[in-house]
């Protein structure tokens, strides 16, 4: 894997995405814009969720970002080993235009290609499904396709929604994600049997694919 800067770390992101057709979205204040509920900025999505919602961008429909956040919503965890009360989010957005393919896809090419981290140490999570929306087989089949790719097992867990869904309100858009995870195990390399269901201490999470297909309203 490779070592890098954080000032390195942001380029290679800002080259991968501007290469995928992207334009970058300027960071805003750390303070959220009177619009919205929350004190502060907590997620690089928070300023494009009316666009998630359906209005156009004027930047297009393919944005990255890397923005500043306080992370309120995850208070309670903050000073145990990978959760933060201040830190800089990256991300890229499709506003309507590719979606589960590319952005599986992508991501397993920025992070074994670009990154030059070993697939052997990387697994993954989909929705589970229940009551609300389906199990979530359309992103698993993008995953073991890049897996098979890389001639390894495919190390996916299918997980509830507490683990797998997302949504930046009780009313809004929302639906399953997919997160990435990388080996902070002992061993050099994971046990066969061992995966993000079964093993949750010696994963991290690198990234969260987002998918929001659906609007939940008041009922």
């Amino acid at each position: 894997m490779k070592h890098l800067t954080s000032e390195e770390f942001r380029k290679v992101w800002s080259d991968f995405w501007e290469s995928k057709q992207h334009i970058n979205l300027p960071e805003v204040s750390l303070i959220a814009d009177k619009e919205s509920t929350a004190l502060f900025n907590v997620a690089g999505m928070q300023p494009l969720i009316p666009y998630l919602m359906g209005k156009e961008h004027p930047l297009g429909k393919r944005i990255f970002n890397i923005q500043k956040c306080i992370r309120t919503v995850d208070i309670a965890e903050v000073g145990d080993s990978s959760h933060l009360t201040f830190f800089e989010m990256m991300g890229n957005w499709s506003l309507g235009e590719y979606f589960k393919k590319e952005a599986v896809g992508w991501s397993w090419e920025f992070l074994t290609k670009y990154l030059e981290m070993d697939p052997r140490k990387i697994a993954v999570t989909v929705f589970a499904g229940d009551e609300n929306a389906p199990r979530d087989e359309e992103t698993a089949i993008y995953w073991k396709e890049c897996f098979e790719q890389a001639k390894i097992p495919a190390n996916i867990s299918y997980l509830p929604a507490k683990n797998n869904r997302r949504s930046p309100g009780p009313v809004g858009p929302c639906g399953p994600d997919t997160e990435i995870f990388y080996r902070v195990g002992e061993s050099e390399f994971p046990p066969d049997e061992s995966t993000v269901e079964n093993d949750e201490d010696n994963w991290l999470e690198i990234w969260n694919n987002v998918f929001m297909e659906y609007y939940r309203d008041e009922s």
